[in-house]
């Protein structure tokens, strides 16, 4: 990262967004909502919610799928017309970026991500 590798960085920081989209509480939109300000619940962290946590093989599993989505994403904006070339080019390389963590994480044996 100190090349600052623009490739490798976009990628990860999209891939933690995504680890960190994937660990928030879903939220309940039957739950009433208060208006008013003495409805409101007081105190620090009133309304902080616990967060999901991943288990290895999720983590895995989502830049997994992180991986492929931008390679799908670069094949479709290949096919019809070599217009975005340079786009799907970047978005290749972070594929491989994404890909390269995975296969360093499955070399170094069971490891904590």
């Amino acid at each position: 990262m100190r090349a600052r590798d623009r490739t490798a960085v976009s990628a990860l920081r999209s891939t933690l967004a995504a680890l960190d989209n994937a660990e928030a509480v879903p939220v309940d939109e039957s739950a009433p909502r208060a208006t008013a300000i003495e409805g409101l619940p007081a105190g620090a962290g009133a309304t902080e919610a616990a967060r999901r946590e991943l288990t290895e093989s999720g983590v895995v599993d989502l830049v997994r799928a992180e991986a492929a989505e931008r390679l799908d994403v670069a094949a479709r904006l290949t096919a019809p017309a070599p217009a975005h070339a340079e786009r799907a080019a970047r978005l290749r390389a972070e594929a491989a970026v994404l890909l390269r963590f995975l296969e360093t994480t499955d070399s170094q044996g069971s490891r904590s991500v």
